[in-house]
C-alpha cells in the first residue's frame, strides 16, 4: 500500500482565525464560554472545545444576559447582531474574513437595487448569514442550474450574484455561465466569492484522483466543503469516501487497493490525517506515504485584540 496526503493539509487561515479566538477568550475569560452555531463544522473540534466549557447554542436567547458570546466562522445575519445588542451581550466575531467579503458585496449590490441571486445551499448557516445582507425583496436563492431556469427576473435589468464561498468549483462556474447567458447584463464580484481554501483542497483531491485508486476525505457530515471534496473525488470516477474520525474508516473498502489518496477538509485538525495514516500502516505494514508541498503554509490572517 502507498498512501499520497493532499498538498492542502490541516485547517485554512479562516477556520484557524476562529478557532484562535476561542482558545484566546478561553484563556482570557475563561469557562463557560458561549458560540452561536458551531465554531466551525468539525466534530472532533466542538468536542475538544464542548469538553473545556464551551457551550454551543442555536439560540442568543439561551445565552444569559450580559455574557460573552462568539459568532462562528460561517457568519451571522445582522438581526443576530442586533438581538445580541439587545441583550447587552459582549459579542465577538470570528466571521472568517472571505465570508466577511461576501457579505460586503451584498450590502454594496443592495443599495444599488440590483436583484441578487445567491447561489449556496439552503439551510447552511453561511449562507442564512449572507442573505440577512441581502435586501429581501431582491434576494434570489438557487443551489443548482435548474433553480436558474425559474428565476422570474427580468433578463433586460442588471442581475448580480454572489456565492457561498465553499462550492463546487466546477459547479459554480457552470452556474455563473448559464447566469450569464440568461442575464447578459449579470454583475459579479471583482473575484471569486469562492474560497482560495475550497480551490486549493478541490484541485488537490483531482491530482490525488489520477494518482490513486481510492480517495477519503477526513471531514465531518455537516461541514460543505468537505462533501465538496468526497464529490470532486466521485467525479473524477475514483472510488471517495468520507469519515468523521480515523476509526470510521471500513478497511474492507482498503482490500485490493495500491494507492490510497487522504485528503481533508478546511476545518479539520491535522490530528485526524496523522489518525488515519496511523491506522493504515497497521493494518498494511511497510506502507510508505508521500506528501506534497502545502501552497497554503503562509496564509494566516491577523487576530482581533479581546477586550
Amino acid at each position: 500500500m502507498e498512501i499520497y496526503l493532499a498538498k492542502t493539509q490541516g485547517f485554512c487561515a479562516g477556520v484557524s482565525f476562529a478557532i484562535d479566538i476561542v482558545e484566546q477568550a478561553l484563556t482570557k475569560y475563561g469557562a463557560p464560554l458561549y458560540v452561536y452555531h458551531e465554531i466551525v463544522h468539525n466534530t472532533y473540534v466542538v468536542n475538544d472545545f464542548r469538553n473545556r466549557g464551551v457551550i454551543f447554542v442555536e439560540d442568543l436567547n439561551a445565552v444569559p444576559q450580559g455574557q460573552r458570546v462568539i459568532f462562528s466562522a460561517h457568519g451571522v445575519p445582522p438581526a443576530v447582531i442586533q438581538t445580541a445588542k439587545d441583550r447587552r451581550l459582549k459579542y465577538v466575531d470570528a466571521t472568517c474574513p472571505l465570508v466577511t467579503k461576501v457579505h460586503n458585496e451584498a450590502t454594496k449590490f443592495s443599495a444599488k437595487h440590483h436583484a441578487i441571486v445567491l447561489i449556496g445551499h439552503k439551510g447552511h448557516q453561511e449562507l442564512i448569514g449572507t442573505a440577512g445582507y441581502v435586501d429581501p425583496g431582491l434576494l434570489y436563492i438557487v443551489e443548482n442550474e435548474d433553480d436558474i431556469e425559474h428565476l422570474d427576473i427580468d433578463p433586460a435589468t442588471e442581475v448580480a450574484f454572489i456565492t457561498q464561498t465553499t462550492l463546487s468549483v466546477d459547479e459554480t462556474t457552470a452556474m455563473i455561465d448559464k447566469l450569464r447567458k440568461k442575464f447578459p447584463n449579470l454583475i459579479g464580484p471583482p473575484r471569486s466569492d469562492l474560497c482560495y481554501a475550497t480551490q486549493n483542497r478541490q484541485d488537490a483531491v483531482k491530482n490525488l484522483a489520477q494518482l490513486c485508486d481510492i480517495v477519503i476525505i477526513c471531514g465531518s457530515p455537516k461541514s460543505s466543503n468537505s462533501n465538496r471534496l468526497r464529490e470532486t473525488g466521485e467525479k473524477q470516477g475514483v472510488p471517495s469516501h468520507i469519515i468523521d474520525s480515523a476509526e470510521e474508516l471500513d478497511m474492507k473498502l482498503l482490500q485490493g487497493k495500491k494507492k490510497a489518496g487522504i485528503s481533508s477538509g478546511a476545518s479539520v485538525p491535522r490530528v485526524i490525517v496523522d489518525q488515519l495514516v496511523q491506522r493504515i500502516q497497521k493494518y498494511f505494514p511497510g506502507t510508505r506515504v508521500h506528501t506534497f508541498e502545502n501552497p497554503e503554509k503562509k496564509i494566516v490572517f491577523a487576530l482581533h485584540h479581546l477586550k
